[in-house]
């Protein structure tokens, strides 16, 4: 299944990659730029069991050539195979392929290097930094974690979206994206060190674009000197 996936495919069959082909029962326009897709596993959840902000590579081909992206996992169901992705769209090969997707479609996927290592101890407070690219996984840390409060800095509008937040156990501070996700870096920045003060143990887990996931990573660990497994960080999407 992965021939034709050029160096990364090469890379993944190595690494012992796990792959499989989803097929689309259903679609659904969460917002004109966001769009929810509904799949069959083929087999997949079976083989690899399910854990919070679970992710999968996507692979398409773009003028043919491969191009793969990742997306997390939504209400993955392992009894009935099941799982839907969301998209934020914007201009690329996997957003236009995810507009035109209907009923029967199908896409190959690739499991590798998807990982939880649940915090120990359970986090007093979660401090999570994201956008619409990593809303899914956001939801699954909330959904893991619980009755945990949580600091969200969300990235973008989140009008009409599907953020589940409880106002009661969530903060939720939306920043608009500015000067190339400077302003967020700012912005958090500038609240982070009272908050992790008044929390025993804190988590603090941050997917945005790979340079304000750098920035941010490399502030919460040398600056405020944040133990590195109370930290996770992934760049979710690379800024033009």
């Amino acid at each position: 299944m992965a021939q034709g996936r050029g160096w990364e495919g090469a890379v993944l069959r190595l690494l012992r990659a796990k792959d499989f082909t989803f097929t689309v029962t259903g679609a659904e326009d969460v917002t004109d730029h966001y769009r929810r897709l509904h799949f069959t596993d083929g087999g997949m959840l079976a083989a690899t069991g399910v854990h919070p902000t679970m992710w999968v590579r996507l692979w398409f081909d773009n003028a043919g050539r491969p191009h793969q992206r990742a997306y997390t996992l939504v209400d993955p169901d392992a009894a009935a195979g099941t799982f839907s992705l969301e998209f934020a769209l914007h201009e690329g090969r996997a957003s236009d392929w995810a507009r035109s997707a209907r009923p029967g479609d199908t896409v190959e996927a690739t499991v590798q290097g998807t990982g939880f290592e649940r915090p120990d101890p359970e986090p007093s407070h979660v401090v999570a930094v994201g956008d619409p690219a990593s809303l899914p996984a956001i939801n699954s840390l909330l959904d893991a974690l619980g009755s945990t409060p949580a600091t969200i800095w969300f990235e973008g509008d989140t009008d009409g979206l599907p953020l589940r937040a409880d106002p009661e156990l969530h903060d939720v501070r939306r920043i608009p994206r500015r000067e190339a996700g400077a302003h967020l870096v700012a912005e958090v920045k500038a609240a982070l060190p009272d908050l992790l003060r008044g929390s025993a143990d804190p988590y603090v887990w941050i997917a945005c674009d790979t340079a304000t996931t750098r920035a941010l990573a490399a502030y919460v660990r040398r600056e405020l000197k944040l133990p590195k497994q109370r930290v996770h960080a992934l760049g979710y999407w690379r800024a033009a």
